[in-house]
């Protein structure tokens, strides 16, 4: 099994091919993950990403290992771990005023580019090991994470009239309440002129949730505020 290893890290024609072709295939395992989930980098995209960055840790070798340029073989790959946060931010969206996502794409994008540069390089042994974790983490965490949301929930709902006022409310939010994260809603009566408001008290506030949301509601803007449970 060594023998093999050793042989196909060594650079020719052959292991070149095998690691564009392992690139392709790996990449687009994570890519599949990712478009069953409906994000916007499918596999196609992370396919393109993991072989471009191959290809470059490849280009690195060749001009050392065959044409014995006296460069620094890494280099170009470096550059390939800077260049990929231009892709990866196109992958992080701000919809509604407060609600980012795309970060677990733009960051899988980024993995997606370093396992490329270690199958170039052929690291083959982490490679496979970081493809294996980044698929334990898109698909086991998501539930960690709202299990853990689940427990520990100090969100409230906050219906607001008077939307004009909005950011002088969220400026007292944050002064009074020490509320960092708030997110913008269709409002739950539905009525027009109406505004809906989550937010997240600091994990200090878990105990005055209740206090707080009858503080909240005795404000002249303000039509009511509650609890915000899973189940809303």
């Amino acid at each position: 099994m060594s023998g093999i290893l050793h042989a196909l890290r060594e650079l020719t024609l052959l292991t070149a091919a095998i690691r564009l072709l392992l690139a392709t295939v790996l990449g687009g395992i994570i890519g599949m993950e990712r478009g069953r989930r409906g994000r916007a980098a499918g596999m196609r995209t992370h396919i393109l990403v993991c072989l471009g960055a191959a290809l470059s840790a490849l280009v690195g070798l060749y001009t050392t290992e065959i044409l014995n340029f006296t460069t620094d073989p890494l280099r170009v790959g470096a550059q390939v771990i800077s260049g990929i946060g231009f892709l990866g931010a196109g992958m992080i969206l701000i919809r509604g005023h407060f609600q980012v996502t795309g970060l677990t794409t733009a960051a899988g994008l980024w993995a997606t580019a370093a396992i490329g540069l270690a199958i170039g390089i052929g690291y083959y042994e982490a490679a496979l090991l970081s493809v294996l974790l980044v698929l334990v983490t898109n698909a086991l965490f998501p539930y960690m994470e709202r299990n853990i949301k689940a427990q520990r929930n100090n969100s409230i709902y906050l219906e607001l009239k008077a939307p004009e006022q909005l950011n002088a409310f969220l400026a007292y939010l944050k002064e009074e309440y020490q509320i960092a994260a708030f997110h913008i809603t269709p409002p739950q009566s539905g009525l027009n002129g109406h505004l809906g408001l989550e937010a997240e008290l600091p994990a200090s506030r878990e105990g005055e949730i209740a206090r707080i949301c009858g503080e909240l509601a005795q404000k002249e803007q303000v039509v009511f505020a509650v609890e915000l449970t899973q189940a809303q």
